[in-house]
């Protein structure tokens, strides 16, 4: 019956587990020397300070609206020494090695610090004058125009074309004219009759480049044409123009200082790396080709 018991509890998962469990103890005690005792018990001493404390409490605080209670601070020292005596175990055992979480997470960290450091720098008006020279088409403004347009199709007009767009011109640029745009010149679906503050971007989209360049050399207020596009021709009347280029700082501050923090902290996060990596002597034995 013994002999049957023996049996049984062999096959039991849960033996093997505890079985395991004090070998690994076992092997932990006699591998790793005594740890160093601080305290007056021989123990190594965890020590929860005020400022912990109050780190515990703040974050009760931001999480409930309320202060805890002393029972309820009792449990969040207690979480935390529970915490901090798995953790430093877990250290001993060498659980955090070869554990791909845990160092990304310690990557993380470590890169936490450099952009802390980049974020402590402020950046002066020389700084951000220089950066905006250094980048200048990263900042460059496009030129933006309002205009209004009326398509002719080349294919509806044989042979008087010249003609017919002399007389539109002249029906539209009389004085007082107001014509429905929409019911002037040839049906296109495609585009509308009038566009307000499109970017040269935009304009090239939809008209083309060589219509885009020669619409901004167009003067403001009166009728013109005729100006090619992929569609055939089209009379424009510029109703606006902003000329695009190179802002003020004062013009694109906000956008200048973040996009300077940026590269600050790429080019620090790079320099902290480095003075590292410098520490290390790197051996790669790269695998023969063909066999990784």
């Amino acid at each position: 019956m013994r002999g049957t018991m023996l049996k049984s509890l062999a096959r039991e998962p849960l033996l093997h587990f505890l079985l395991l469990g004090a070998a690994l103890f076992a092997l932990d005690a006699w591998l790793r020397p005594a740890a160093t005792a601080t305290g007056k018990t021989g123990k190594a001493e965890i020590v929860v300070s005020e400022a912990r404390i109050r780190n515990l409490a703040q974050t009760f605080r931001r999480t409930w609206q309320r202060p805890p209670t002393r029972e309820e601070l009792d449990g969040l020292v207690e979480s935390y020494v529970r915490e901090e005596v798995l953790y430093r175990e877990a250290l001993a055992l060498g659980l955090d090695r070869d554990d791909a979480i845990v160092r990304r997470r310690m990557q993380q960290k470590m890169e936490f610090v450099a952009e802390e450091a980049a974020a402590l720098v402020k950046p002066t008006d020389a700084d951000l004058d220089a950066y905006l020279a250094a980048n200048a088409d990263s900042f460059r403004t496009e030129a933006r125009a309002s205009f209004a347009q009326v398509y002719l199709d080349p294919a509806k007009h044989p042979g008087t074309l010249a003609a017919d767009v002399q007389r539109l011109l002249a029906t539209l640029n009389r004085s007082g004219a107001s014509p429905d745009l929409g019911k002037v010149g040839d049906s296109l679906m495609l585009l509308d009759p009038a566009y307000e503050n499109a970017t040269q971007a935009e304009i090239e989209r939809l008209f083309g480049a060589e219509f885009a360049r020669a619409l901004v050399k167009q003067p403001v207020g009166k009728w013109v044409g005729p100006i090619a596009s992929g569609y055939g021709v089209h009379l424009v009347r510029l109703e606006a123009l902003a000329p695009g280029g190179m802002p003020t700082l004062a013009d694109v501050r906000p956008l200048v200082e973040r996009e300077w923090a940026n590269a600050k902290r790429q080019e620090l996060q790079r320099a902290f790396y480095d003075r590292l990596r410098a520490k290390y002597a790197v051996r790669v034995q790269m695998p023969e080709a063909g066999n990784p």
